[in-house]
């Protein structure tokens, strides 16, 4: 068998930077929840753009572009401890025993739209190393999920057919490319969202990692 594993929202918890940073600084406490929707919105939003437009920036690029207008959008000037603290965000509480049982049985890995850099950070800054087979990154194609070609990085690196993996995503976009593709898929749904409303449909619907067990 073999897992694979969307990085942000569905291992990182992506508000972490924004709450985290909030606990020392006053200015972010009653901001903080709208300032990083606002920031991953517009992190997503200006992947997908770049990847219409093929003006690839890698996600460390996007990410940092999309916190400038959220912190525009917000009154808010140092954004520096903000990006320092997405280097190193958090797992769910759930995760590494999860990726601990699910390589007892065979093979785990990471494909996210996050640089190598990135998200090799958050791996060991959560201490999930031990519990995954390969890191694998859009940047090897310079397109981001959920563009085909973006997929193909997995099926190439395992050297198998797409129906033979299941792919792992919180995203219901990024769930929709990968179901299209071909993978089995596996939608994280921690905020109890509607199903997209699109062709291909997650296989499963979970509502954390521990579903997959």
């Amino acid at each position: 068998m073999i897992w694979v594993f969307d990085a942000y929202g569905t291992l990182f918890d992506v508000d972490a930077a924004a709450r985290e940073a909030a606990r020392n600084d006053p200015a972010l406490a009653e901001i903080w929840p709208a300032l990083s929707f606002d920031w991953r919105r517009k992190q997503l939003e200006y992947s997908w753009m770049r990847c219409i437009t093929g003006q690839h920036g890698d996600f460390w690029q996007v990410t940092s572009d999309a916190l400038d207008w959220a912190a525009e959008r917000h009154g808010l000037t140092d954004t520096a401890p903000l990006l320092a603290l997405y280097r190193r965000l958090p797992a769910y509480s759930e995760v590494a025993e999860v990726l601990a049982r699910l390589r007892e049985r065979g093979q785990t890995a990471i494909f996210s739209n996050g640089s190598p850099k990135m998200l090799s950070d958050a791996v060991n800054s959560a201490g999930l190393a031990p519990h995954l087979d390969a890191l694998l990154s859009v940047e090897a194609v310079g397109r981001f999920k959920p563009a085909a070609e973006a997929y193909r990085v997995v099926t190439s690196h395992f050297g198998t057919d797409a129906d033979r993996i299941t792919f792992v995503s919180s995203n219901g976009w990024d769930i929709y490319g990968a179901a299209a593709f071909g993978f089995d898929t596996a939608w994280v749904n921690r905020a109890g969202l509607p199903v997209d409303r699109l062709p291909h449909r997650p296989a499963r619907i979970l509502t954390d990692l521990t579903g997959l067990l």
